[in-house]
């Protein structure tokens, strides 16, 4: 048997005591990290690249979503309430004082407090001084002065037959619910809601001082009257403009509505036109009738109860906090009530908006803005007409009518053409509900001005203070407001590059719509009409269908069971596909030196318009009724289809924004 040295035995004792040491350090290493995922870059999603500092700075809300252009639309409602602090610090001029006047009026709520119901009381005295049912005609004709409609509507819209004009409409209206349906329906929840309607009504009808005894059988009598209205209203499809229009001399009304008396309400409104519409006759047949057999009592009720209904989110806490509990929870969906300054800046702009306006674009839409706006306006509609002649799926008359529209076209940068007339009633600080009726009667007046005359172009149907690019299918214009005239659409301070990105794909989007899909049902002369024949209709669904079932394949980022709605939204993802196709190619007519940096820069401006982020489990709702895919997707469609993307970030096959060839789509390239 051999001798082992003693070195040999010390290395083997050293070996042996080391190897439980050896397995217990193996057992505290940390197991291996999971590779990194791939690093986010243009060509493999080129939202998250683009807008990764947005995305990190607006993590996922507890609910709803937060947008880009979500925040564009918080910036105007400030930008609104700075203009208005300093008008009401140190006004300059009448229209500034008198918004100042407004504004500080509406914020000192204990002012509010001390006028109470000071501001209806004359209109409520004048429907105490009712004694005869030929008062009551009057009486709704004044109320109508002030902005508070009774009994029906009666509106300023465009003339069917020239959409230059303004008509006047007669329709249903008085209703203290949104619908006649409400008033109609027999089930459970129409039974509780018409409750809790009851409820409302006779709290409103006690602050108009009626005694709390006599509160339910009055609340009963105007609900009772509104019913009546409700049953002779004769249902209209909404989507149907032409079911209103129907042209109807008014020289016979004296004659024809003697209790009702419409010959005196339009002139009292102001209004001495030869026709007006009126599409349901036998509603104000009806009308006439109640207003010369129910008992006056009762038509003083309806007429107090609407009065104290349209001013309540106007007055004194008591009021506020009764139409907060019934239309603010149950059809704005409001736990609590707005701050204070909101519900302000929302009364001016309801009643006195198009004033708020005029300072609005002066101050924060300097005319060199809208020039250079309007002169990437036109570029685009250039691209257009040469798109629309290179195009091969039009027939020749579709595209004769198209190119006929867009050279047409108008555009409606920052502001309408011709201000209002903004001569009202002077205001002062000490009543903001005094302050409203004058605003809303100052309002009512402008809109009766509109009717038969030719002054469509100058008015638009939204503010200029709320972020709206669009286009108005009725009068083939393009309108861009001052508000929507700043980051992320227009960017001043940008490369024209990234505003043709920006605004530029946005204005595309508009175009498109001129000569595709609603467009093409009113032509080059404002006739509505289908100016596109069978073929190039098939033809257009046969180039577009393509697009529903990529969106399809989209999964919501981070909820990746749910899937884009490819179908409910195709019209809006080809017009962000035409609208990046058309300012792409006037981008290069207006610099055919662009630089590398500078087609990168076009297509981060398209994607700056689009980050957004969902609460937790929203995708499904988001996607069920939503017209528009998500940011990602409206990022990153219309760059997947279109070539110079790719060629722009040097995209290789394979990666996830160079779609093959076979499979892009195309629109006006």
């Amino acid at each position: 048997m051999p001798t082992l040295r003693p070195t040999v035995l010390a290395c083997s004792l050293i070996l042996a005591l080391a190897a439980p040491f050896a397995a217990d350090a193996a057992k505290k290493k940390k197991p291996a990290a999971p590779p990194k995922p791939p690093a986010v870059t243009a060509c493999s999603d080129f939202y998250a690249f683009a807008n990764a500092d947005w995305l990190k700075a607006h993590p996922a809300p507890a609910n709803g979503s937060v947008s880009a252009l979500g925040e564009l639309a918080e910036r105007a409602r400030r930008q609104q309430r700075d203009l208005l602090d300093t008008a009401a610090a140190s006004p300059q001029g009448p229209t500034q004082k008198a918004l100042g006047d407004f504004w500080a009026s509406g914020l000192d709520e204990a002012a509010v407090e001390r006028d109470g119901a000071a501001p209806i009381a004359p209109l409520l005295s004048r429907i105490d001084a009712i004694k005869k049912n030929k008062d009551v005609a009057p009486a709704i004709a004044a109320l109508h002065q002030v902005g508070i409609p009774v009994a029906f509507d009666f509106d300023a819209d465009l003339d069917l037959k020239n959409l230059d004009n303004y008509f006047g409409y007669f329709t249903q209206g008085g209703l203290g619910l949104p619908a006649p349906g409400f008033y109609t329906r027999t089930d459970d929840d129409a039974r509780t809601l018409m409750g809790q309607y009851n409820g409302y009504v006779q709290k409103i009808l006690v602050l108009t001082g009626t005694p709390q005894a006599k509160a339910a059988s009055e609340a009963q009598l105007v609900i009772d009257l509104e019913s009546r209205i409700a049953r002779a209203a004769k249902v209209l499809a909404t989507d149907d403009a032409n079911a209103q229009y129907a042209p109807t001399a008014t020289k016979d009304f004296a004659k024809k509505y003697r209790n009702l008396q419409l010959d005196a309400f339009l002139k009292a409104q102001g209004v001495n036109a030869a026709q007006v519409s009126m599409a349901d006759p036998a509603l104000f047949a009806t009308l006439d009738k109640l207003a010369g057999t129910l008992k006056p009592e009762q038509w003083k009720a309806y007429l107090r109860f609407h009065i104290g209904n349209a001013m309540a989110p106007y007055l004194s806490k008591s009021w506020r906090e009764a139409d907060h509990e019934f239309r603010g929870r149950l059809f704005r969906g409001q736990d609590t009530q707005p701050e204070r300054w909101q519900q302000v800046l929302e009364a001016i702009n309801a009643s006195a908006g198009s004033m708020l306006a005029h300072e609005y674009v002066e101050k924060y839409a300097p005319s060199k803005n809208r020039e250079r706006a309007e002169d990437i306006a036109r570029r685009v509609r250039d691209a257009a007409l040469a798109a629309v002649e290179a195009n091969t799926w039009m027939d020749a008359a579709a595209k004769a009518e198209a190119k006929s529209k867009l050279e047409k076209l108008r555009f409606s940068i920052g502001k309408p053409r011709v201000d209002l007339d903004f001569n009202l009633q002077p205001m002062g600080r000490g009543s903001f509900g005094s302050n409203i009726l004058i605003a809303s009667t100052w309002q009512h007046r402008e809109e009766m001005r509109k009717i038969g005359r030719s002054n469509a172009d100058r008015r638009w149907a939204v503010l200029p203070q709320f972020p709206v690019l669009s286009y108005d299918l009725a009068h083939n214009r393009l309108f861009a407001t001052a508000a929507v005239l700043q980051a992320p659409v227009f960017d001043a301070s940008q490369s024209d590059a990234a505003l043709y990105g920006g605004f530029g794909a946005m204005v595309g989007q508009q175009i498109s719509h001129a000569i595709a899909g609603k467009g093409r049902m009113v032509d080059a002369s404002e006739t509505v009409r289908d100016w596109w024949s069978p073929a190039t209709a098939a033809a257009w669904d046969t180039r577009t269908a393509p697009l529903a079932a990529q969106y399809g394949a989209f999964p919501y980022a981070g909820q990746t069971a749910t899937k884009v709605d490819g179908a409910r939204t195709r019209e809006q993802n080809v017009a962000d596909l035409s609208g990046v196709e058309l300012a792409w190619t006037a981008l290069q007519s207006a610099d055919p030196q662009l630089k590398p940096a500078d087609k990168q820069a076009f297509f981060r401006g398209w994607a700056a318009l689009w980050p957004q982020q969902f609460a937790a489990g929203s995708a499904p709702s988001h996607a069920a009724f939503s017209a528009h895919a998500p940011g990602q997707w409206r990022t990153n469609g219309p760059l997947m289809n279109l070539p110079a993307f790719a060629e722009s970030f040097q995209c290789k096959t394979g990666n996830a924004m160079l779609r093959p060839a076979a499979e892009q789509v195309s629109i006006w390239r």
